[in-house]
């Protein structure tokens, strides 16, 4: 029979794989910015928040907060390069107000990064109690960046289409938070469990409102879809 360590372990895996490509789902969009120089209409906020809540996660995974939560941090900490690689391009292509607000939010964030770390292992002494602060904090910007995708889904349900919601982006959001609901459940860890499960939710959302308005939606919209982008979210 295999343990539940061992079973942790495959999910856990598992798990890094489905979110390597969620992270790397953005790529054809700034391979578009290269190559046209120029930001357009996309703006940085889903790749800022996403550092926060990647820099956060990686905090939470490391054996000083939480002894057995490896998996956490490796695949946070590749999503958190990856961020910080888009947010750097569209740094460079974008205006002189464009990059005020990437330099001001990544300030922000790292300032208040550094606060979250100090507090954590000067004011708490035992993993449950760092592993508490760090998860509160981390469920908190999970469920904001799951608010992100509202605006699409709301155009979505105006527009009667699909047009701007990539059903196979939605869909391996989905998958992807809930094997780590499943990662969560087998040691029930709560703070996992809660951030995924709000993942898991806004995802079946998405999928719901799909299959609701995807007949109504012109075929030519639907073609369109795979160069479209929403912000993702990950344990």
């Amino acid at each position: 029979m295999v343990s539940a360590i061992v079973l942790r372990n495959i999910v856990g895996t598992i798990g890094n794989i489905t979110a390597f490509f969620l992270f790397a789902s953005p790529i054809p969009t700034f391979i578009k910015i290269w190559k046209s120089k120029s930001v357009e209409e996309f703006k940085p906020d889903p790749y800022l928040a996403t550092v926060m809540n990647c820099m956060t996660w990686v905090f939470y995974g490391l054996p000083i907060v939480d002894p057995d939560n490896t998996l956490v941090a490796t695949i946070n900490g590749a999503g958190l390069a990856m961020e910080l690689i888009y947010v750097a391009i569209f740094f460079i292509y974008t205006n002189k107000k464009g990059r005020v607000k990437v330099i001001s939010w990544l300030f922000i964030e790292f300032a208040f990064m550094a606060i979250v770390v100090a507090c954590a292992l000067l004011l708490r002494h035992t993993h449950e109690q760092r592993s508490t602060v760090v998860g509160i904090f981390g469920v908190v910007f999970t469920a904001l960046m799951g608010v992100s995708p509202l605006t699409v889904m709301r155009k979505v349900i105006k527009t009667k289409s699909v047009k701007h919601m990539p059903f196979y982006l939605s869909l391996a959001t989905f998958v992807n938070a809930l094997i780590w609901v499943t990662y969560g459940w087998i040691r029930f860890q709560v703070y996992i469990l809660v951030a995924n499960g709000l993942g898991a939710i806004f995802g079946a959302i998405q999928l719901i409102l799909y299959g609701c308005y995807f007949k109504s939606t012109p075929k030519d919209d639907v073609v369109k879809q795979s160069g479209m982008q929403l912000a993702m979210q990950n344990a």
